[in-house]
């Protein structure tokens, strides 16, 4: 029998396989994602999940066994996304303000953040989605709060600036919500171009 610590040992198939087990699961929570952003909760089952990542429903409950446990994962995927995205935005920090506000109200509103507020409305009627949505969410506020200080090149110290930050954190946010329903695309650019102004006298000069 081969040592498989020794060199020349045969390779077991558990890598390879685990890797697709990896890659399918991957692809069955973009697909939850992407469902949950153009269909709702409602519409967003496991066979149409299943359908959209391309494997059968079998597989999709090896993975999943229930509704429930698909989209709390979706959840997970979502915030990790998201605070992926922020964080790679710019890869050194702090970064030329304007630019930073234009692109957190940019992933505000896009499809991340459609796929999370149908999971909050899914969770206000859900209990078992609620506790994992609820913690989640607070788990990235904080961190798409620390990524923004780190950005704008804030000083928390100052009296008004932590205040100043999340108010625009809020005001992302409205936005997105505002473009659920219609383009806001135009409107939007004056408000973003206005906080941007807002955060530089709030905020004072960035270091270097």
């Amino acid at each position: 029998m081969t040592d498989p610590g020794r060199p020349g040992a045969r390779p077991t198939h558990a890598g390879p396989k685990q890797a697709r087990s990896r890659v399918t699961r991957r692809h069955l929570l973009e697909a939850a994602v992407s469902c949950l952003a153009e269909h709702g909760w409602a519409g967003s089952t496991v066979a149409v999940v299943a359908e959209r990542a391309g494997v059968s429903r079998g597989a999709a409950q090896h993975h999943f066994p229930t509704r429930e446990s698909l989209f709390t994962a979706a959840v997970q995927y979502v915030a990790e996304e998201r605070s992926t995205a922020l964080r790679e935005l710019f890869h050194t920090a702090p970064a030329p303000r304007a630019e930073v506000v234009h692109a957190v109200v940019d992933l505000y509103t896009g499809a991340l953040f459609r796929a999370a507020l149908q999971l909050w409305v899914a969770a206000s009627n859900e209990e078992q989605l609620r506790p994992p949505v609820v913690e989640l969410e607070a788990k990235v506020g904080r961190e798409t709060h620390r990524i923004a200080v780190e950005l704008l090149g804030a000083d928390e110290s100052v009296p008004g600036v932590r205040e100043s930050v999340q108010g625009f954190l809020d005001m992302a946010r409205g936005l997105g919500l505002a473009n659920v329903l219609t383009d806001d695309t135009a409107r939007r650019e004056r408000v973003v171009t206005q906080w941007a102004a807002i955060l530089d006298t709030a905020l004072g000069p960035a270091p270097d």
